[in-house]
Order: C-alpha cells, then structure tokens, then sequence
C-alpha cells in the first residue's frame, strides 16, 4: 500500500511537473506571438510569414512537380520555395487545413499578401503545433536521458530552458518560421544515437535535413560519432554490417522523401538549384559571421568571384570542424558528440557559404543542450546569439518580446542553474552586458552618419562574432582537456535535486 502511495504521488508530482514546464513555454510563445511579424504590412514582397503562407498556396494548388518550377501561377522571384521536401509536405498540410478553414487564405495568386487576423492567427497556431508534435516531445525526451546518465540535472530543469531560449522562441513565434520542426527532428536523432539507436537516429536526422538543409551544421559530428562507434565493433562484418544498416536508413529515408521528384534528373536538379541557392552570395545582410564582419576591410566579394568564394568557404569551415571531429571519431562518447555538435555549429554559421542572421539557432540548440556541463557558457551564449539578431527583430516589432524573453531565460536560468559562480565569470558576463546594453542604446537614440547607414547593425555583428569566436574556442578546450571530467564533475554537483528521475 505504501509503495503505491509513493508512486501515486510520484506520478502525479511529474504530471504536475510537465504541466508546469508545458504551461510556461506555451505562455511565453503566446505573448511573443502578438507582437508582429516578418514584412507585416511591407508589401510587395512582405516578409518570411508571407513566404511561409505562399508555399502553403502553391503545394496546395500545384501538383508537386510544379512546386519547385518558374511557372504562371508560380513565380520564384515571389516567394519561391527553397526548403528540401519535407517543408513543403509541411506546407501542403497548413494549406489543407487553411483551405478548410476558409479558401480565401490560400487562394491561388489572389491571396499574395494575405495578412488578416484569421491567417495570422491560423498561422500562429500550426508553429504551435509544430512545437507540441515535434520540438516539445524531443526536449522531454532529451532530458530525461540526460537526468538517467546520473548528471544530477533535474528533468524539468532542462527541458523548461530548452523550452525557454530566446532565440528559437522569438524567430519562430515573433519572426516566424518553423525552426522548432527541424531542430525537434535533429534533437530526436541526438537523443538516439547517443542511446546505440544508430540506424532511427540516422533516420531522424535524414528527416531534420530534408526539412532545413542548414541542418548540414550538424552533419559532420553525426558522421565522425557513428563512424567511431561502427569501428568500434569486435569484427569486420560487425563494422561492415553497421555502416551497411547505416547507410541504408539514410538512402532509404532519402527516397522516400524525395520520391515525387524522382521522376527525371532535371527536376531533381531544380530541386537542388532551389534549396542550394549559391548565386545570392556569400551572405546577405548583416550576419555576426568572419565574412560579413572581415567585409569591412578585406571586401572578398570584389577580390573572388562567387565560385572561389565557394570553395574558400568550404575549405574553411571543413578544416575548421576537422580536429574536433577526428577526436571524436577516435573517443565517440555522448559527452564529446554534444561539444562537437556546439563547434561544428559554429564553424559552419562563422565561415560557410550562405548564412543568415537566424542560423545561429543551429549553434543554440547544441549549446543549449550543454547546460549539463556547462551552465555558464550555455546561458551566456544563448544571450548573445538571440542579441545578434536584434536587429531583424527590431524590424519585425518584436522589441518588448525580445527583452521579454531574454529576461525570462535569464531569471531561469540564474534560478535554477549554479552559473556564473566564479568572479571570473561575472566580471567578464556583466562587461558583455554593459556592452550589449550600449549597443542598445547607440541603435535607439543614435543616428548613423549617412554614408554609413549600416554602421550601428554591424557593431552590433562584430561584437557578438567576438563572442561566438570565442565560444568556439572555448568549446574546443573542454573537449580536449576536460575529456571524461566533466561528467564526474556534474554527478558530484548535482546542479538541482528537487526532481529526480529513476
């Protein structure tokens, strides 16, 4: 009777418990959603929360032969979809629902810039969706991994941050994307592997990659922790055998999601052309990466053309990324594929080819995800990466919910997390700050001299550049000198006791 008591009253502790966690992400996704959004009355072209209702349109009105396609109900300068498959699948289903609801949303051509209360609420909505589906169940299930490793972490704890940071919250529900869904399906894939689920783990992150093809920041970790784990085996038919299994969920995943567009080798070539779109450049706008920031006194863009920019771009990011994933290869531990996770991020969003400003949350999640080890280093970084793209959301009107959710997190944070405990780290974390609030006020009360508009935005770059290369360097010294401390470390401290997992 009493041992049934006892797990009554666990079980309802935990209800309680997710409840709680559910309850205050969902809140803090609702607030951000009544701000504005991307391109809100700026027409013609409007903004990402117009290109997401576009795709909804035309997958729902064209066949999908047509969807990738110049045509005259599809127009690629307007909108054209240039999101892998999986996207658009997500897109052909939104558009169903919203042809449910009522047709004038996603009419064909008649509705390009459609921004009434119904969409934007419809809209809102299937992110939230999207969420519950996809990234909510991952983080759940992420943490509880994490708290069975014996970390002292508290399930709620982690999954209650994770649910929390800023700049996934504030791009997805303020800016608007569906970000959640492939950072949900990768985070999947880590939670697998990481438990010798190689083959569904792979199959997850096939799935991420056909949803965001950015998803190639996480590809080279998963490759060097699968190969040390596959040479690992006792035999060669062992090691044959795995890389075999391997390499068929992926192929096999890949088919499947490519399969309406196998029908010739031209339309899977356009396919490609869209979703690889190398003739927008190096980088557009203003991004906290070395091209943009080292743009301002080393102009690559009038010295190389596009093609050797490519290629220098490459070279660049995979040298970068080398070092930590051959170590990882030769000592492929959970521990060690979560730091290369951080750092492969990174390199790709500070030296490849094509970047945007919210690329960043690529490097959020890993990071994030660390918080087991390093709880400074992750609160600080989700800080700076969500301040990098004050900016686009200063445009976006999403000003109150940006400083809304950058002190929610951080009161969290500082809550339940022992973070910034040493003089070291509050001295340097408070400088950042004043920094940061500088920016702030130099962007809000000053105008920038007339020949240069941008001046203002791209201190704002370079500042958190500073940071994210340092971070980068940072993440490399724990992965090669804190290699198998760190996790005797986290078990003596146990960082929150309230919550335990069995």
């Amino acid at each position: 009777t009493t041992s049934l008591h006892l797990n009554s009253h666990m079980a309802s502790s935990t209800a309680t418990a997710l409840l709680a966690v559910v309850f205050v992400a969902l809140a803090l996704r609702w607030s951000v959603g009544l701000g504005g959004h991307s391109g809100l009355g700026k027409p013609p072209m409007h903004g990402d929360f117009e290109a997401q209702r576009h795709w909804m349109e035309i997958t729902l009105h064209l066949p999908p032969s047509q969807w990738y396609e110049q045509g005259p109900h599809n127009n690629l300068t307007y909108w054209g979809l240039d999101y892998p498959p999986l996207t658009a699948y997500g897109s052909w289903l939104c558009g169903w629902a919203a042809n449910a609801i009522n047709p004038d949303w996603v009419a064909l051509d008649s509705s390009h810039g459609h921004e009434s209360e119904g969409i934007i609420r419809f809209m809102r909505a299937t992110v939230t969706v999207h969420d519950l589906l996809i990234f909510f169940p991952a983080v759940l299930l992420f943490s509880l991994w994490l708290c069975k490793q014996g970390m002292g972490v508290a399930v709620w704890d982690t999954a209650l941050l994770l649910l929390l940071a800023p700049g996934i919250v504030l791009i997805d529900h303020g800016h608007f994307q569906y970000n959640c869904a492939s950072l949900g399906l990768a985070l999947l894939a880590v939670v697998y592997v990481v438990q010798d689920r190689d083959f569904l783990g792979s199959i997850f992150f096939t799935l991420a990659l056909n949803y965001k093809q950015m998803e190639l920041y996480h590809a080279l970790p998963f490759f060097w922790y699968l190969l040390g784990k596959a040479l690992r085996k006792p035999s060669l038919v062992g090691i044959v055998g795995h890389l075999a299994g391997l390499g068929f969920s992926v192929v096999a995943t890949l088919a499947l999601c490519w399969l309406p567009f196998l029908s010739s080798q031209d339309t899977a070539l356009q396919v490609l052309h869209r979703i690889f779109p190398f003739a927008r450049g190096i980088f557009e706008d203003k991004v906290a990466n070395a091209w943009c920031c080292l743009d301002v006194v080393f102009k690559f863009r009038r010295i190389l053309d596009l093609a050797d920019l490519a290629k220098l771009s490459a070279v660049l990011t995979l040298a970068s990324t080398l070092p930590s994933g051959l170590y990882l290869c030769f000592r492929p531990t959970p521990r060690n594929f979560l730091v290369c996770l951080a750092i492969a991020s990174l390199s790709f969003f500070m030296l490849s080819f094509q970047v945007h400003e919210k690329s960043i949350l690529l490097a959020v999640l890993p990071v994030t995800a660390l918080l087991w080890m390093e709880p400074t280093a992750a609160v600080w970084f989700n800080v700076v990466a969500t301040f990098s793209m004050y900016p686009l959301l200063l445009k976006d009107s999403q000003t109150a919910g940006y400083f809304g959710c950058q002190l929610v997190f951080l009161a969290a944070a500082l809550l339940l997390l022992p973070c910034f405990t040493s003089a070291l780290s509050k001295v340097a974390f408070s400088l950042s700050l004043i920094g940061m609030a500088a920016l702030h006020v130099v962007l809000a009360a000053a105008t920038p001299p007339p020949h240069l508009p941008d001046l203002f935005v791209l201190l704002i770059c370079v500042f958190s550049f500073v940071h994210f290369t340092a971070f980068w360097l940072y993440f490399h010294v724990r992965l090669f000198w804190n290699d198998g401390k760190d996790n005797e470390s986290s078990k003596k401290k146990n960082i929150n006791n309230r919550f335990k997992a069995e």
